[in-house]
């Protein structure tokens, strides 16, 4: 029996979303006992050999031109997203800047495909509402909530992280594992420059190396599902269910780690289960 076709994108955006939430709670684990720019470094150069290995060993075939420049685009804004999103944790309150980065990070790049594609049906335009309004409540900080600094670079993060989505679209259909691949290998000189420049050479332990490429392969495995969502579909469906990973995390903190599950979080996480049939329907 033949798939339907509007599951499957949004199928591969769960996927997504279950392996970028697994690679954030061990990328935060690890990075309790290792540099966390450090860390990200490794997560990179893992994550960029695995998809490598994988467009090598099925012979994929290499991009042609234009995807390739797009794949390069998106490492590059990927990267400085994230450095502007690190600098912008530490300038301002987690509980404003995560929120903004998340929100704005889906909201652009579905605004965008709802022009150039056309607007979808109400259902969905509601579960994308109740979608943002999840990501908002699951991403929100819980402490005491101060003067917002670092608002601009929170506003510029999460712009880049919209335009990763859009750029990876951008670069077609081409092999999925070759586009992840290279974007990520972009990404990487930009996060291996930050750490040059901030001189973040503090030494990790072997275990801590071994967290970092679990991280990364689970976190390149995240991307190389969402490329695949944004090709076999629409990009708003792709972006919004994908970007319910925190809700994965969350997760995982609270059963794992034992950490406090606030009423806000369980609402947040509530209005994303409800939203994705919404946006999958």
């Amino acid at each position: 029996m033949p798939a339907d076709p509007k599951i499957a994108p949004a199928a591969l955006s769960l996927a997504a979303t279950c392996a970028w939430g697994f690679s954030d709670f061990l990328g935060g684990f690890a990075s309790r006992r290792a540099n966390a720019f450090l860390l990200t470094t490794i997560t990179h150069i893992s994550g960029t050999a695995f998809m490598l290995l994988l467009a090598l060993a099925l012979h994929s075939a290499l991009p042609g031109r234009s995807s390739l420049l797009w794949a390069m685009a998106a490492g590059v804004v990927a990267g400085g997203a994230l450095a502007v999103f690190y600098r912008a944790l530490a300038a301002g309150n987690m509980g404003l800047t995560a929120p903004i980065g998340a929100v704005l990070g889906a909201g652009i790049p579905t605004i965008v495909d709802m022009i150039i594609e056309g607007r979808p049906g109400p259902m969905r335009i509601a579960g994308f509402a109740l979608a943002g309004v999840g990501i908002w409540l699951i991403s929100r900080s819980e402490g005491p909530q101060g003067r917002p600094h670092g608002l601009g670079m929170a506003i510029l993060a999460g712009i880049g992280f919209a335009g990763y989505f859009l750029c990876v679209r951008q670069a077609g259909n081409s092999s999925v594992f070759w586009i992840a691949a290279i974007s990520r290998a972009t990404s990487f000189v930009t996060t291996a420059i930050m750490v040059v420049t901030m001189r973040q050479y503090r030494p990790m332990d072997l275990k801590g190396v071994v967290w970092g490429v679990v991280t990364g392969f689970l976190d390149i495995s995240g991307s190389a599902f969402f490329i695949r969502a944004s090709q076999a579909g629409r990009l708003d469906t792709a972006v919004v269910i994908s970007s319910l990973y925190p809700a994965i995390t969350v997760l995982l903190a609270r059963l794992v780690l034992k950490e406090h599950f606030s009423h806000w979080k369980l609402a947040g996480m509530l209005a994303a289960l409800v939203a994705v049939p919404m946006i999958a329907g």
